[in-house]
């Protein structure tokens, strides 16, 4: 499965003041990893926008290089940013979600196929990852005892379930 090199970050949801600023919401893990960013894209694989970023609340205001007046941002409303993935490092065993989102989940002991990642929601504690099969959605907790492997490269997450999930049992 070839990962993206281009990710979204953050949608323009409104303007900020007189000069020209965006009000971001973040895609990202919080919006403290958006304002760290300096580089932006309007298109995936296209020029890069040097952006100067502050996390006000739970959005991001932005200054955007050549947006100076409150018309300019209104104009950019509803436009997605596009973060290059080599700009973010991320730790050992963590992933991006739009990678995930996909994956072939099977059965780590038998090879048994489940479903696809459909989604991925934070819940505080641990994410809970939604593998649309063919009759329903289960819901399976991102932890250690139940994800044995996650391989993007590969398209597929191996799991071994806790008791239930999948076979109805008590």
């Amino acid at each position: 499965m070839p990962v993206k090199a281009y990710l979204e970050a953050g949608q323009v949801v409104g303007t900020h003041g007189v000069r020209g600023e965006l009000r971001v919401q973040p895609w990202c893990d919080s919006p403290g990893v958006l304002a760290g960013l300096r580089t932006l894209y309007w298109q995936e694989g296209g020029d890069p926008v040097p952006v100067r970023s502050r996390v006000h609340k739970n959005v991001v205001l932005m200054k955007v290089k050549g947006v100076d007046t409150v018309q300019d941002a209104a104009a950019l409303r509803g436009r997605v940013l596009y973060l290059d993935r080599r700009d973010l490092k991320l730790p050992e065993g963590h992933y991006f979600i739009q990678d995930l989102i996909g994956l072939k989940v099977v059965d780590a002991d038998t090879g048994e196929e489940y479903g696809v990642l459909s989604q991925v929601s934070p819940t505080g504690a641990n994410d809970v990852y939604h593998v649309r099969t063919p009759q329903r959605e289960v819901l399976i907790p991102a932890i250690a005892q139940v994800i044995v492997e996650t391989a993007v490269e590969d398209g597929v997450m191996r799991i071994r379930p806790l008791k239930g999930l999948f076979d109805d049992e008590n």
